[in-house]
């Protein structure tokens, strides 16, 4: 390590005692930036030479004085070296606190991790939803979990994890948690997290994370099909709760929006644009990122149908939504009902937006990114991806237009 390091004792002559002696201070500087110490020892300014950097003359309390500052640099060195073999950062501050016995506690994994926790559940609303805090709560949980299962302990210093302390974790998570890839990585993103964090405080100098590289496996998105989506519209229902989820679950299927979302979704909320039609204007609690959607005849319908509700008239709010555990255990029951043999849930509401209703319908994919609110549009491309009667189509329709071209140059051949 080439630091640049540097010690000097000095007078304080602005601080002379009523005995005419003047208090001596040593100076530590790293890197150009200094701290001080007080030797708690005095002198008369005239026993000290600057240039020697210590008392001149030949008392027995010079000789003690002289001997106690070499004793205090001594101290300093070893001080110095300790540092530098814990793998901490040098510092002025730092060699100065170790110095004089105020060193810092060693930080650990779990207490920054749940520092990190309490500070994301003090900004719950404001810069993070209540289901953010819960993944942070989980994969702290994991954390503990794995470190007594795998090294029997409680807590493990940040400067200890490396790239083995992760590759057991993500084992662990695929084995003992039974924890899909995709799920295991997105706990390892939120212990990344907390390393990024203690890299940027500079409590760890080496990234662990440095040499580990994973990606997320595509996974298949389901959604509704047409046929699907007449035969759950067009089914009816003589209990009031099954109507009410079969409509709030259409809604979703014609806005995009996600079960949060249409919960929260209030009045003021539903906005003239610039079409004169009505549209649904609402920041995403997920992303907080803007979504603008025009409504479409059966969603004005649903809103319709549900204007005078007391939920609706009470809470001001647009439908008057069930919990999301009554909501899909609803669901399961009217897949059922309909001949549906997927797993019904707000969330395929959200992908039959952006395949059946949207991108199937030749919906520009940078409209429907806007309407899903997505902060990329690489995130609505994942389902145009799996869209085969829409490569289907496309095709069919270069077919009639080669097969076209095709006509057009016999005749001119011909003629």
């Amino acid at each position: 390590m080439n630091t640049t390091f540097g010690l000097l004792f000095y007078l304080k002559k602005s601080k002379v005692n009523s005995a005419g002696n003047a208090p001596i201070y040593l100076r530590i500087t790293v890197e150009g930036k200094r701290s001080e110490i007080s030797t708690k020892r005095s002198v008369n300014p005239k026993h000290w030479s600057s240039e020697a950097n210590k008392a001149v003359g030949r008392s027995q309390d010079i000789r003690e004085l002289n001997a106690y500052l070499d004793i205090l640099t001594s101290k300093v060195y070893q001080n110095y070296k300790l540092l530098i073999e814990d793998n901490r950062e040098v510092t002025a501050e730092t060699l100065k606190n170790k110095v004089l016995g105020i060193d810092e506690k060693e930080r650990t994994l779990l207490s920054v991790f749940k520092a990190h926790n309490d500070q994301v559940e003090k900004l719950l609303g404001k810069e993070f939803s209540p289901g953010t805090l819960e993944r942070y709560k989980t994969a702290y949980k994991h954390l503990e979990n794995f470190m007594q299962f795998q090294y029997k302990i409680s807590d493990i210093p940040l400067k200890q994890i490396n790239h083995e302390f992760i590759t057991d974790l993500e084992f662990y998570l695929k084995t003992e948690r039974d924890c899909s890839h995709n799920t295991t990585i997105k706990y390892i993103k939120n212990f990344k997290k907390i390393v990024r964090i203690a890299m940027a405080k500079k409590w760890i100098k080496y990234d662990p994370f440095a040499n580990y590289k994973v990606t997320l496996k595509e996974v298949k998105r389901d959604f509704l099909s047409k046929e699907e989506m007449d035969r759950l519209i067009n089914k009816h229902f003589h209990n009031e709760r099954l109507d009410r989820v079969r409509d709030i679950f259409v809604f979703c299927c014609y806005t995009g929006l996600a079960y949060i979302d249409i919960k929260q979704l209030s009045q003021d909320q539903l906005i003239k644009g610039i079409d004169g039609e009505l549209w649904v204007k609402t920041n995403r609690q997920k992303t907080e990122s803007r979504s603008h959607i025009p409504l479409l005849d059966i969603p004005l319908q649903i809103i319709k149908k549900y204007k005078n509700h007391p939920e609706v008239v009470t809470k001001k709010v647009v439908l008057p939504v069930l919990s999301n555990q009554k909501s899909n255990a609803y669901l399961k029951e009217i897949a059922d009902l309909c001949q549906i043999n997927k797993n019904l849930t707000t969330h395929l509401a959200r992908h039959t937006f952006a395949t059946t209703i949207t991108l199937s319908n030749n919906v520009p994919i940078e409209s429907v990114s806007k309407m899903l609110g997505h902060k990329s549009i690489k995130t609505t491309q994942h389902y145009a991806k799996i869209l085969d009667t829409k490569v289907s189509s496309d095709m069919n329709n270069l077919r009639t237009k080669m097969a076209n071209n095709k006509a057009d140059n016999s005749i001119k051949k011909i003629s």
